[in-house]
């Protein structure tokens, strides 16, 4: 298939990013007063919640129930789990007084919720008959980053925090629930599109407090990888460090163990990042506010152009009773050609366009956002051949998104070749004897930060270390990060 031009967005990713936000109406930043912060617009929201409702159902079909907790954590709670807090404490905004008087405790504004959720556990879960139990909520997150921020990226507020909290009753259960996270995660970023790879996170950039971290990376157009989703297997440390136990079949007692997962606004940035092009927003059609944008062309005959714009709501109603997201762009003061512009930008999947030809033919023509091509259908194949279009485009756009991040990772174990492969907006894996030192100067020597090693693992035979020379017990990848 045809894909439109993306010169914009591989030459200057930066300013092409943030131009698609404002010119596609998703989200306002830089403006907001404090650092860190924007607002989602309208559209912008309604591509939020079409995300999180896919999330949503993905997460209470399996089980889970979702809860709410209050913003604030009183300090002493916060500091329970030791490495925890040492792991956050850089990054807590603290609320010091309520109106004019300073507070006895120090309240934090969420930076996460395993110490809260893991007290209230403890209060409502004694025994191994009521576990497993599945928590999550979807709610906002702070954390105070000092490094440059960027919007949807790396934010001071993040409003799409989907963090889920399980416990069990044994270790093993525990693992059956890394696996259900992980097959979660993979249906979830599946169904918009988005490529990834899985590596086990090196325990140096562990999640603070777990036993082992699973995180999900994608690549960006400017050649810098993006974390987009994690899986932490908690082991009993926040429930040790509550002395929380509960009832195990045997009658004897033991702190229970606990997973915790989460995603965050960074979704919606990938979305943009990876199916976006020179036009703009490219949306898959399950989570496009609009589906189908029906554009009348206006005749140089005012009762033939009544008759087309006549025409064009028939066809509306007609996507509208057959549950398609449609609406209709009949505005007079605009262009077609201006409104084939507004609405590419926004990246709705599907444009139906309705003139004198098609008004005395009943055969529409009809455009493909993801390759801007036209076809021409009939009115009586309209909703079969909608839903067909649609589901091409969902299959194009996972299919071309994960052609283009398999070409860009790349195996070696000469540091000369990966600095190379890294300068060509890639993902390289290196043999690795498993000594933090090694990879340590591998990063130093690439300018490049490590994402762990392959999930799942993967042996390798035949290869040395490029630092020590020793046998290598694995692979651990490099890349650029934000």
């Amino acid at each position: 298939m045809v894909e439109p031009k993306k010169e914009k967005k591989e030459r200057d990713f930066s300013q092409w990013y943030d131009w698609i936000l404002e010119r596609a109406e998703i989200y306002d930043y830089g403006r907001y007063p404090i650092k860190g912060m924007g607002i989602w617009l309208p559209y912008g929201f309604q591509i939020r919640k079409k995300t999180i409702d896919l999330i949503r159902d993905l997460l209470d079909s399996t089980g889970h129930e979702e809860i709410l907790f209050p913003l604030l954590i009183p300090k002493w709670m916060l500091e329970k789990e030791s490495e925890h807090i040492r792991g956050f404490e850089e990054e807590v905004f603290w609320v010091t007084h309520g109106g004019l008087e300073e507070l006895d405790q120090k309240l934090a504004l969420r930076p996460t919720s395993e110490t809260i959720i893991t007290y209230y556990e403890s209060l409502w879960y004694q025994s191994y008959r009521q576990l497993p139990r599945k928590l999550y909520q979807i709610v906002s997150m702070f954390r105070y980053e000092t490094k440059a921020t960027r919007p949807l990226i790396r934010l001071r507020e993040v409003t799409t925090f989907k963090e889920a909290h399980t416990i069990h009753d044994t270790f093993e259960s525990a693992e059956q629930q890394i696996k259900e996270a992980i097959d979660i995660y993979k249906k979830f970023f599946d169904e918009l599109g988005i490529p990834y790879i899985i590596s086990k996170r090196p325990d140096w950039d562990k999640f603070a407090g777990a036993l082992y971290t699973i995180a999900f990376d994608t690549m960006m157009p400017d050649g810098r990888t993006l974390q987009i989703g994690t899986v932490h297997n908690l082991g009993q440390s926040f429930s040790k460090a509550f002395n929380y136990k509960i009832q195990l079949k045997d009658e004897s007692f033991d702190h229970p163990w606990q997973t915790s997962y989460g995603i965050s606004d960074r979704v919606v940035a990938t979305i943009i990042g990876v199916h976006g092009d020179d036009n703009g927003l490219v949306l898959p059609p399950n989570i496009a506010p609009t589906q189908v944008i029906v554009i009348p062309i206006p005749s140089s005959d005012e009762s033939e152009t009544k008759s087309i714009i006549d025409y064009s709501r028939k066809i509306l109603n007609e996507l509208l009773e057959s549950k398609v997201r449609a609406k209709i762009d009949d505005r007079s003061e605009m262009t077609p050609g201006e409104k084939y512009y507004y609405w590419e930008a926004k990246g709705v999947p599907v444009r139906i366009e309705i003139g004198s030809r098609e008004l005395r033919t009943h055969n529409l023509t009809v455009v493909r956002r993801d390759t801007l091509s036209k076809i021409t259908i009939g009115e009586k194949e309209l909703i079969n051949e909608i839903n067909h279009i649609m589901n091409s485009i969902q299959n194009n756009l996972y299919e071309r998104a994960w052609k283009d991040l398999k070409q860009k990772i790349y195996e070696t174990d000469n540091l000369n070749e990966a600095r190379q492969y890294l300068d060509k907006k890639g993902i390289v894996e290196i043999p690795w004897c498993g000594k933090e030192s090694c990879a340590n100067k591998v990063m130093e020597s690439l300018g490049a930060k490590s994402l762990g090693t392959p999930w799942p693992s993967q042996k390798i035979s035949g290869k040395k270390c490029p630092i020590c020379g020793e046998k290598a017990q694995t692979t651990m990848r490099y890349a650029r990060q934000y």
